[in-house]
């Protein structure tokens, strides 16, 4: 049951993404009650991913993109002078 930190690290990276089963989950979790860097480690990964979410978020919500109206009517004035 004991896990090197190289392991360690990789549950956590697959845990980010909804990849871990729950026996790692487990496994990692008392791994970090006992390594101070994993457990570091895995605060900060947690932190990135909130960052890029979040940034992501503020992208999309930024974006002045055109609704399908406002395309269709570029496409019919694109016709009328082609």
């Amino acid at each position: 049951m004991k896990l090197t930190c190289d392991e360690a690290t990789t549950i956590c990276d697959k845990t980010q993404y909804g990849e871990a089963t729950l026996w790692e989950k487990i496994k990692l979790n008392f791994h970090l009650v006992l390594c101070k860097n994993c457990r570091l480690y895995s605060k900060q990964n947690k932190l990135i991913t909130k960052c890029i979410n979040g940034h992501e978020h503020n992208i999309n919500e930024a974006c002045n993109c055109l609704n399908e109206k406002e395309k269709h009517e570029i496409e019919k004035e694109l016709e009328t002078h082609s």
